[in-house]
């Protein structure tokens, strides 16, 4: 089947399944009250996802391959599903269908497919194709909003912040579907206030969000959990760990085994001295998604309770699974590289992973990361240049501020040493259950050790 242009209504529906697709980063200040947010309730999926709208769709795929149509909305799903259940094979299958629809019919005549297309290398991290198709689509669909969406999206992994703000000015003026784009929007703004330190507005912004997003005749489920567990992520960055779990619940009460929010929960669990209840929520989103950055928290949590070979399996399969495949490779470098870095082992490698990725993703925490590998390799000086790159936009971070101390005690200024590692300590004093020991090790105090025990 072949039609010479696509409607907008099968791009909008890409769109629904990208919001919040870029999640916050790390970044706080302390704000003078937590922002009041909407009770928590359970969702259905709705219209998210449909288990029956993939079979639907992939059986009309099948008998007519030129459904290019089909196939876009087969990219939409598959891409929300890896929201979902952060399964990365549906990145595979999403990538497929948005190639076959191009292929179909190219670009100028099918923004449905390149819209899809830009969403897939978004979410696999290849964000420098992921800009170059959303300026492609700027220029296709000048008059619409959600173009300037992901190319801001993008421009912000990419650490060209100036431009990112540019591109959600834009979208924001284009305006749209007014509640999707406001949902976006104020997702987008949380993120650029956490970034420049300010925690009580990204808490506004995310609030907005989430009660826009609730107004909505069919509230996205996904879309909600995610607001709620920021909320929690931007808690716990400021130490508030009862407001922090408290979100956390109330992103499963939205969305139940919501992975994000249990991994989260094991988190604030560990920071609360509770040893055993975050080895079971972390073993519990390990389960439904093998991210390294569980597992090696996981690995940490049974070193901490004195489970040696569990932990070594642990952090045996870090490493399998960050080297799986070409596309584990790319979405998981950072973090093989920093968990490198923590445990001390493999320090080449792990800068040369960092400083490979820093070389086209030049993020503050891409910056951050190549500067931790870069102490732990020998290179302080570079270290001291790339920490001065992290800190650059005053973000607010108890684990930039203990590797900027770190950095300056290996360099020999005691002095700036203690002043990052206070700030860390006084932003987040449990921001991780090994690495603010070592902090607290170095300042000469002590916190409360989380308690260990049977589960």
């Amino acid at each position: 089947m072949r039609i010479k242009s696509t409607r907008h209504f099968e791009v909008v529906s890409l769109l629904i399944v990208a919001l919040g697709l870029a999640g916050c980063r790390r970044g706080t200040a302390i704000p003078t009250k937590e922002t009041s947010v909407p009770a928590a309730m359970t969702l259905s999926s709705g219209a998210e996802f449909d288990e029956g709208t993939i079979r639907f769709l992939e059986a009309r795929v099948k008998r007519d391959p030129e459904d290019f149509i089909a196939h876009n909305k087969l990219a939409g799903q598959y891409l929300q599903r890896v929201r979902e259940t952060g399964d990365v094979t549906y990145l595979n299958l999403a990538k497929r269908a948005a190639h076959v629809s191009l292929a179909t019919l190219p670009p100028e005549q099918n923004t449905g497919g390149l819209t899809a297309l830009a969403q897939v290398e978004y979410a696999s991290h290849d964000f420098a194709a992921a800009r170059d198709h959303a300026l492609q689509l700027t220029k296709l669909e000048a008059t619409k909003s959600y173009p300037y969406q992901i190319l801001g999206d993008a421009l912000l992994e990419l650490g060209e912040y100036d431009k990112a703000e540019a591109a959600f000015h834009q979208m924001e003026q284009l305006g749209g579907i007014q509640g999707l784009t406001q949902v976006a929007i104020e997702q987008r703004t949380a993120r650029l206030a956490a970034l420049h330190g300010d925690a009580g507005g990204a808490q506004r912004h995310l609030a907005n969000a989430l009660t826009i997003a609730l107004t909505l005749p069919a509230p996205p489920r996904e879309t909600v959990a995610w607001c709620r567990w920021q909320l929690g992520e931007t808690a716990f960055g400021l130490g508030d760990y009862a407001s922090a779990e408290r979100h956390y619940r109330d992103a499963l009460t939205t969305f139940p085994d919501y992975f994000r929010a249990l991994a989260s929960l094991g988190r604030v669990r560990a920071a609360q001295g509770d040893l055993p209840g975050a080895i079971e929520q972390y073993q519990h989103a390990v389960r439904i998604v093998p991210d390294p950055s569980f597992i090696a928290a996981l690995g940490d949590l049974y070193q901490l309770s004195g489970r040696d070979k569990d932990a070594a399996g642990q952090y045996t399969l870090v490493e399998k699974i960050g080297r799986l495949n070409e596309l584990n490779g790319t979405l998981y470098n950072r973090q093989l590289a920093l968990f490198y870095a923590d445990h001390d082992i493999k320090p080449e490698a792990a800068y040369e992973n960092a400083a490979r990725e820093y070389a086209v993703r030049r993020d503050i925490f891409g910056a951050d990361a190549l500067a931790w590998t870069a102490l732990k390799a020998g290179r302080v000086a570079e270290a001291q240049t790339a920490i001065k790159e992290a800190l650059r936009l005053g973000t607010k971070d108890a684990r930039l501020f203990y590797h900027a101390g770190m950095i300056a005690q290996a360099a020999g200024d005691e002095r700036g040493a203690r002043e990052y590692l206070k700030r860390a300590s006084a932003i987040n004093p449990q921001f991780d259950p090994m690495q603010a020991a070592v902090a607290q090790k170095v300042l000469g105090t002590s916190l409360p050790r989380p308690r260990t025990g049977a589960l």
